[in-house]
């Protein structure tokens, strides 16, 4: 079932994610209504507080990244075959330079900004069946989960960018938060019911 997004603004994309048990209520089904709302909307990755679920649990796809000309055929083949669902997680470490990417959220849309972050992060996660892992990603993969994971932490990207930037798309915040927006996916916005 594809679900509404929910919208620059409201509270539970401020929420830090509260950890879950494999006993939380309709898990598997929460999970295939993320993806299927996350492949909906032509997203890389979605987090439960944006279907309004103040978890720690996301989701990654980066598949549509596979497809950039910019990229080695190892780079590709790993952003091809990169599918995971990611329950508690918490990230260990984050090493490397910080290097620059332009951002987008399906909570925001129609705004992108460059975010600088990390190249390199370890994680730990429980997967969709509970196996406890730490692992390695680096790239665009790392970025993709770093973005996520920022959101069952209460943070979004645009808490990563410059006052300046923030001044300048401060104009389209406000239209995303009264519903003055039109994706081609559901929303949920503060002002409004639905869209």
């Amino acid at each position: 079932m594809i679900l509404p997004i929910i919208g620059y603004g409201d509270p539970v994309l401020r929420k830090v994610g509260e950890e879950i048990s494999k006993d939380y209520p309709n898990l598997k089904e929460v999970i295939a209504n993320m993806y299927e709302t996350m492949y909906n909307a032509y997203g890389v990755g979605l987090a439960a507080p944006q279907v309004g679920l103040a978890i720690r649990l996301f989701i990654v796809d980066s598949e549509p990244f596979s497809d950039s000309e910019d990229l080695t055929k190892e780079e590709a083949a790993q952003l091809k075959g990169f599918k995971k669902t990611f329950i508690n997680a918490k990230i260990l470490k984050e090493e490397g330079e910080e290097w620059g990417f332009n951002e987008g959220c399906l909570s925001i849309p129609e705004v992108r900004e460059d975010v600088f972050r990390h190249e390199q992060i370890t994680i730990e996660y429980f997967d969709e069946d509970f196996n406890k892992k730490t692992e390695v990603y680096d790239g665009l993969i790392a970025r993709v989960i770093q973005h996520e994971y920022d959101h069952i932490e209460g943070i979004l990207f645009t808490d990563r960018i410059s006052s300046l930037k923030k001044r300048l798309i401060s104009k389209k915040l406000q239209n995303i938060m009264e519903g003055k927006t039109r994706p081609d996916y559901k929303m949920k916005f503060v002002a409004k019911k639905g869209r």
